[in-house]
């Protein structure tokens, strides 16, 4: 039986909406099937999401996009050029800039009035010539005919979501926040790495829907749970997975489709997704961003990570590999397939929406909610005072009093 929840949307001194969750019931064993399955294009009914249209296109889009990115990626150890690098020499493709003048051109047919926020800008592709190849891998994916798709088109499009092309103003706005490709580094090591394609949007403060696709998603073994078998029963590897978010409508997933052009069929159902049920910090499956290790964290002074491996002993926890960008871990949260995912820096709205509407938690490692209007400029990224704690919810406090204990005592 799925535990009931409570949702609350308390308004702040600012008046703004704040998401919590309050479980009426403790959740089930993590390894007893909790198993929902609705087919539809989208997982719950249109009047029960204010904004199901919205989050229809960011459906669309983000599979389109995903499937621009296989494209992309089969050709990038091949094609020279196809490998960059920024300013501050994070690898970055063509498929980058192609998520994001696909993205951008996709909303705007549909919501024109709804600003993008966004990575890139034309600036660079501009300086490296990589116009041409751009406008062919979205070409290959518009959901409608544009004739002849033009460098200024293309241009407009990714300049659109570009760092200056939206002011933000006093008060919190309604905008879409998009990360073309979180884990570039693992987009580049090809199929056996994980990447993914985040999109949520904003109105009035509040992160109100969420979705992620990541294309090299994949079932492992090591974390088939009842749950995990039932639901990617008969499935392909490297087909991988959409997942969507709506405030108040819980989390859902499904099979990406038409990844590799296979004639295949790829099952359309929708499953709900819920954190895992662990409740001791002994038992959690803990990931942290690969630019960190775990010694750099407070939670070191107290347990030693293994990793890969659940046969922890007294004062040791199971760390999992790294995988390339943050949104994948918010992903495995959400899913299951991890309990805790601490960070330094926040910037994934999209994240944050998908780990709360499956029963988890994100807070600051004060235990205060993420404020998107704290970020004056972009309304993007965070930095809060400490780091950002990612859960299944059960082991949130636990883990904030170490936290709290371990910092007063440095």
């Amino acid at each position: 039986m799925i535990p009931a929840m409570d949702l609350h949307l308390l308004r702040s001194s600012t008046g703004f909406s704040a998401i919590r969750f309050f479980p009426r019931y403790p959740s089930p064993s993590p390894l007893r099937s909790r198993l929902f399955i609705v087919r539809s294009n989208l997982p719950f009914p249109n009047e029960k999401a204010k904004y199901h249209r919205e989050l229809e296109a960011a459906v669309e889009a983000v599979e389109r996009a995903c499937r621009l990115c296989v494209d992309v990626q089969r050709s990038l150890f091949s094609v020279e050029g196809r490998i960059i690098e920024k300013k501050d020499q994070t690898p970055v493709t063509v498929a980058d800039f192609g998520v994001q003048a696909l993205i951008s051109l996709e909303l705007s047919k549909s919501f024109p009035s709804i600003p993008l926020v966004a990575e890139e800008d034309s600036g660079f592709l501009r300086s490296n010539n990589l116009v041409d190849p751009v406008i062919s891998a979205v070409s290959d994916q518009m959901s409608f005919n544009m004739k002849s798709l033009s460098h200024d088109d293309v241009l407009e499009a990714i300049d659109r979501g570009g760092k200056n092309a939206f002011a933000m103003g006093t008060k919190p706005a309604t905008y879409w926040i998009l990360d073309p490709i979180d884990g570039t580094r693992g987009f580049v090591k090809g199929s056996q790495a994980l990447y993914v394609v985040g999109l949520s949007l904003v109105v009035e403060g509040e992160i109100v829907l969420g979705v992620m696709g990541c294309p090299n998603w994949v079932v492992d073994a090591t974390y088939k749970s009842i749950t995990h078998a039932q639901s990617y029963r008969n499935s392909s590897p490297g087909l991988g997975i959409i997942m969507v978010a709506h405030v108040g409508c819980g989390t859902w997933k499904k099979r990406l489709k038409n990844m590799l052009h296979s004639s295949t069929k790829i099952s359309s159902d929708w499953t709900r997704c819920f954190v895992d049920g662990f409740c001791l910090v002994s038992d959690a499956r803990f990931c942290i961003p690969e630019s960190q290790t775990w010694e750099s964290l407070p939670l070191s002074v107290l347990y030693k990570a293994r990793i890969d491996d659940d046969n922890v002993g007294d004062k040791e926890i199971c760390l999992l590999s790294a995988f390339c960008g943050s949104l994948c871990k918010y992903l495995m949260v959400a899913s299951g397939r991890a309990s805790v995912f601490i960070l330094r820096v926040w910037d994934h709205a999209v994240g944050m929406i998908c780990v709360h509407e499956a029963g988890g938690k994100v807070t600051d490692w004060k235990g205060r909610e993420l404020d998107l209007a704290a970020d004056k400029v972009e309304r993007r990224i965070i930095y809060p005072e400490g780091g950002i704690l990612v859960t299944n919810g059960k082991i949130h406090n636990e883990i904030l009093e170490m936290i709290s204990s371990i910092s007063s005592a440095v």
